[in-house]
């Protein structure tokens, strides 16, 4: 009960900084970054992050070299797809010297493909461990600074509590 007389009596200050922030809590996602690229530098900025062009550049080019090896991987997977069906009409159809070199061009082009997984991955990685990197961005409204002091007061709501003179802090 007297927690509860305490929390009713509190003087409650809410910078608007600190609510924004607050209530985006995930991390920057691609999506964001890509739709608004220009947005996302200039909250960066404000919050002084630094090299916040330079990073958001890096954030897209390993966002870039991971979409061109996924459909350099995909376009592998459809030729093998293809190369496969044909080894099966060459072999019913006694080729059986095309249908080696086929599958000769089938494990060329998986081995090729595991390459490309790995630089896949690895530009996932990288891209990713950067992400995490990068603080969220604040809203539009919240103002520049550099500290608490810098806050703008949104909403004053109940009591002030005044203690005694000898009050202790707990």
């Amino acid at each position: 009960a007297s927690l509860l007389f305490f929390l009713k009596k509190l003087y409650i200050c809410i910078a608007k900084q600190e609510i924004k922030i607050l209530k985006h809590k995930d991390m920057l996602t691609i999506k964001q970054i890509t739709d608004n690229t220009e947005g996302v530098i200039r909250g960066l900025e404000k919050k002084h992050f630094k090299d916040a062009k330079a990073t958001i550049e890096q954030v897209l080019a390993f966002n870039d070299k991971r979409r061109n090896t996924q459909n350099q991987l995909d376009k592998n997977l459809a030729e093998v797809n293809s190369i496969s069906k044909s080894i099966g009409l060459l072999m019913k159809e006694g080729k059986k010297e095309e249908a080696e070199t086929a599958k000769a061009r089938v494990a060329e082009i998986k081995e090729i493909s595991k390459t490309l997984q790995a630089e896949m991955d690895q530009a996932q990685e990288e891209m990713t461990n950067l992400l995490y990197t990068i603080p969220n961005v604040p809203y539009d409204e919240v103002p520049e600074g550099f500290g608490a002091e810098d806050n703008v007061v949104e909403k004053m709501g109940g009591m002030e509590t005044e203690l005694p003179k000898d009050a202790l802090p707990h």
